[in-house]
């Protein structure tokens, strides 16, 4: 599928977490490839996504939804409605101390994280997903840190357990799609050096950006669900 041949109007893109660092660079980055880009933000304080918004009007879009908000769907959902989707991506996360095992994480922390992080990601796509059309993709932001295989290190327990969770829960949902060809994604961004991620991590958003971009439209090609890295490599369960 490319642009010219497989979308005859502009390609529409839902990108759920776009305020800021890797969801805003994401946003920019199609928009600046010639997509209409829906970027959603949590409060009501203004962001770069709303100055990007208006720098491009005809290209960028801000709307509201705050994922820990079930309420808040229905509303998106009714404004959206008339927009068909292309990409329905929804890129959150948030994450706790991560030198505090498992076992001494405070239960108001656990529950944040997991419900940031792995509940609140499929009640959107499960919410919305009528609005994508039928050649169009679904996709969640995942972890490296999601895979059970390569957890040789432990620590960020938490976190990995709440993106090995929402995988877990992205199988299931693409298990009761009547479309078997359907494209679904979990992508894995890598270390990125975001307000998440620390100061520390490898990769700048400036980089990772086009590249996520790279392997989420390429993903657009496939079908079935894939759970793929940043330069589109598969990543083990």
């Amino acid at each position: 599928m490319t642009q010219s041949t497989a979308h005859a109007h502009t390609p529409t893109a839902l990108l759920v977490g776009a305020s800021r660092g890797l969801g805003y660079a994401m946003t920019e980055e199609l928009a600046g490839r010639g997509w209409s880009v829906i970027g959603t933000v949590r409060g009501s304080a203004r962001t770069p996504l709303h100055d990007l918004a208006d720098r491009h009007p005809d290209r960028v879009r801000v709307e509201h939804l705050d994922i820990t908000r079930p309420e808040h769907l229905a509303p998106l959902h009714e404004r959206l409605t008339g927009t068909p989707l292309d990409v329905l991506f929804v890129n959150a996360g948030t994450t706790n101390n991560e030198q505090t095992s498992i076992g001494d994480v405070p239960t108001q922390d656990f529950i944040d994280v997991m419900v940031t992080n792995a509940l609140s990601p499929l009640r959107v796509i499960e919410a919305l997903d009528d609005l994508v059309t039928p050649g169009g993709l679904i996709g969640a932001m995942s972890s490296g840190q999601g895979s059970i295989t390569d957890n040789t290190r432990g620590m960020r327990e938490v976190y990995r357990g709440s993106k090995a969770a929402l995988n877990m829960f992205m199988r299931s949902y693409a298990t009761r799609q009547t479309d078997p060809d359907r494209a679904l994604l979990l992508l894995a961004p890598g270390w990125i050096r975001t307000e998440l991620g620390g100061a520390d991590a490898p990769y700048t958003v400036e980089e990772s950006a086009p590249l996520l971009v790279d392997v989420l439209l390429a993903h657009l090609d496939d079908k079935g669900l894939a759970y793929l890295d940043r330069n589109g490599r598969t990543v083990p369960w």
